[in-house]
């Protein structure tokens, strides 16, 4: 029962036993350790933390403000889930962050006519998708949120900067590269975002979820999240819900199209959050 997520919890285990101290930009400190890799088998469940309650809403909500390439907290569907509003500006303006990198990654192009450089606007996700339908053996089917060229005008650098899909026996994965992994508050919530899109994705592709692939960089638990945590090692994982999808295109979802199906779960923990 729930085997799913004791990765999730192995993770915990695992840095509170060997994360080394280190500071951070906060100023809160952590315990830290460098490279670790979580594999979720999405046909046994949609991998969701049982151990405390995790605001799936929140996650459905963001992850559509996301795809609409949204990048401001006044957004209508931003303002379900105040997760981004500590780091906006008074406009609600974040700048270029997930949403902008996926869907409006900017590029020059030379203008023959013009005999200058234009600017246009690559999107990712589209151009993901169409890869998977017309070239799923392509080992470049990738978005990215790092854009160097932009990381000093976003509010706050992409924590989750890349992941990739993978087509394979009617079967779609997806991994993802975090370069920043707050394991009490942000991992959860990646983990499932991840999922969900992964899901989504495979709908529109007519293929059936497989694998998520989380591989994180700096792994860390804030020191005040540690006691937090003990008490979820304490708890035992509960079976996996199921996920239910309209059959819809990705970029045409909406909030009522997607349904956890049987979520159990323990009680809500409250960890601060460090900006």
């Amino acid at each position: 029962m729930g085997e799913g997520m004791k990765q999730y919890l192995d993770l915990v285990r695992h840095v509170l036993a060997h994360g080394e101290k280190k500071e951070d930009r906060t100023g809160t400190g952590t315990i830290s350790v460098f490279g670790y890799q979580m594999r979720f088998d999405l046909r046994e469940g949609f991998p969701v933390v049982t151990t405390k309650k995790i605001l799936f809403d929140a996650v459905v909500w963001e992850l559509l403000w996301f795809l609409r390439g949204s990048t401001n907290v006044h957004d209508d569907l931003a303002q379900h889930t105040p997760i981004w509003n500590a780091w906006a500006k008074e406009n609600g303006e974040l700048g270029p962050i997930y949403g902008y990198q996926w869907r409006k990654w900017e590029r020059f192009v030379w203008d023959e006519k013009l005999k200058n450089y234009r600017k246009e606007h690559v999107d990712q996700i589209v151009q993901a998708i169409d890869m998977i339908k017309n070239k799923p053996d392509s080992r470049r089917i990738i978005v990215s949120a790092w854009n160097v060229s932009d990381i000093e005008k976003m509010a706050l650098p992409p924590c989750h900067s890349f992941f990739q899909f993978y087509v394979v026996n009617g079967r779609l994965d997806c991994q993802l590269y975090q370069r920043s992994a707050d394991i009490a508050l942000g991992v959860p919530f990646n983990i499932s975002s991840y999922a969900l899109l992964l899901s989504m994705v495979a709908k529109e592709c007519a293929l059936k979820p497989g694998f998520f692939v989380h591989t994180l960089g700096d792994a860390h638990i804030y020191v005040n999240h540690i006691e937090g945590l003990q008490i979820q090692l304490e708890r035992a994982p509960k079976a996996l819900p199921s996920l239910e999808l309209a059959d819809k295109k990705v970029l045409d979802f909406k909030f009522e199209d997607i349904k956890l199906v049987g979520y159990q779960h323990d009680p809500f923990i409250k960890f601060p959050i460090a900006v």
